[in-house]
């Protein structure tokens, strides 16, 4: 049943793969965000679907990849935390400004989880830029209302998570599993 997978959505740098770690750690069955996943990959085989290089080549990549992970995540029978879900697919189109196909916007429409979905939102006091995070807090920053407005156009109840420290968030979400 869908209600019983939960995201954690938000922009880059606001804490939420460490957040997801600290749950896993809790015995808290996760999926790790698969976005990530594929930057690792693309990096090592040379590749430019990247968020940086080629959005739409990235965001193809991704659309299967989280539907993959919400359909292994709901076979499992468990409650589960995933690192994104599929309306990220298309926010981070939009972030992009650029338009979110059909089979995009159709599949956040169709392949649901929580009704609530956990929101870390910018917090400029953890963001770091990396290897797999190299654009600027701006971009974090504006991504932020544009995640915002992409879950609630799918429907989704956005649940702040608070600006505090990892275990409180972690104690934050436990609450309200």
């Amino acid at each position: 049943m869908s209600d019983a997978l939960h995201v954690i959505t938000g922009p880059p740098g606001s804490g939420k793969s460490t957040l997801v770690a600290a749950l896993a750690a809790e015995g808290i069955a996760t999926s790790a965000e698969v976005g990530r996943q594929i930057i690792r990959e693309q990096v090592a085989a040379g590749g430019d679907a990247l968020p940086w290089a080629d959005e739409v080549a990235f965001a193809e990549l991704m659309l299967p990849r989280e539907i993959a992970a919400r359909r292994a995540a709901l076979a499992t029978g468990a409650t589960v935390v995933l690192d994104r879900g599929v309306p990220d697919v298309a926010a981070f189109l939009r972030a992009s400004a650029l338009s979110v196909p059909k089979v995009i916007d159709a599949a956040a429409r169709t392949c649901r989880y929580n009704p609530r979905v956990f929101f870390a939102p910018f917090w400029p006091a953890i963001f770091v830029r990396d290897a797999e995070r190299p654009r600027p807090a701006g971009y974090a920053r504006a991504t932020h209302d544009i995640m915002i407005a992409t879950y609630h156009g799918y429907g989704y109840t956005l649940v702040e998570l608070p600006r505090a420290s990892v275990a409180e968030r972690v104690r934050f979400i436990l609450e309200r599993l």
